[in-house]
């Protein structure tokens, strides 16, 4: 669905100081945004920041960075950070293609990759977030040992990708086809997951650690 254009949501997120509009100028440095040497985990399309909202309030002493590209998405994620008062997110407009010079060497522990585009046919499956160069772009930024949490409906896209982890030096340290009737423990449901997981959607989940 193609989103109708809102004007006026780059003035309001650029009058916060959580929002960060040249990120590239902190690579290296982004425990000087947060103010403190606390681990930076990494959420990679945050949509309208459910999820970010809920892992940050869970996790005060770490620190985390929300990622979308749309004006029009990021501007919920903030009002939503603001209105709950969280002070350990900062929320960064930017096509995740474009993500290389971001972050310094070892700089994140932890990406998260909620339902990303499927991109089902052969000529786009570069575009996955999950693909092979991709994930030679995040291993520039993400520590060893750091860990890629992903989930997705799509088994097409769940599949190829735990190939594309292995043959780029993540091993699979947890795998499930059914997240919500597994014992991990630790999920958040993102707003996509809340509305389809009551239509019958069953959501497929990883867990892989860069050695």
């Amino acid at each position: 669905m193609r989103l109708r254009k809102k004007w006026w949501a780059r003035p309001e997120l650029e009058s916060s100081s959580f929002f960060i509009t040249n990120p590239r100028d902190y690579a290296g440095r982004w425990s000087e945004v947060f103010g403190n040497d606390n681990e930076i985990n990494l959420e990679l399309g945050c949509g309208r920041g459910r999820f970010i909202r809920e892992k940050s309030k869970q996790n005060p002493n770490k620190n985390y960075v929300a990622i979308d590209l749309k004006d029009e998405i990021l501007i919920y994620t903030l009002r939503g950070i603001i209105e709950e008062e969280i002070e350990n997110v900062r929320v960064v407009p930017l096509n995740i293609q474009l993500i290389e010079g971001v972050f310094g060497k070892d700089e994140i522990s932890k990406i998260y990759i909620n339902f990303c585009n499927p991109w089902p046919k052969d000529r786009h499956k570069k575009r996955r977030l999950t693909h092979s160069g991709f994930l030679a772009n995040y291993k520039q930024f993400l520590r060893p040992g750091g860990e890629i949490w992903f989930k997705t409906d799509d088994i097409g896209l769940f599949e190829e990708s735990i190939e594309y982890f292995k043959e780029s030096s993540f091993e699979v340290e947890y795998l499930t086809y059914d997240l919500h009737n597994s014992d991990f423990q630790h999920n958040i449901v993102t707003e996509y997951e809340s509305k389809f997981t009551g239509l019958g959607m069953k959501t497929m989940f990883l867990i892989a650690k860069l050695k």
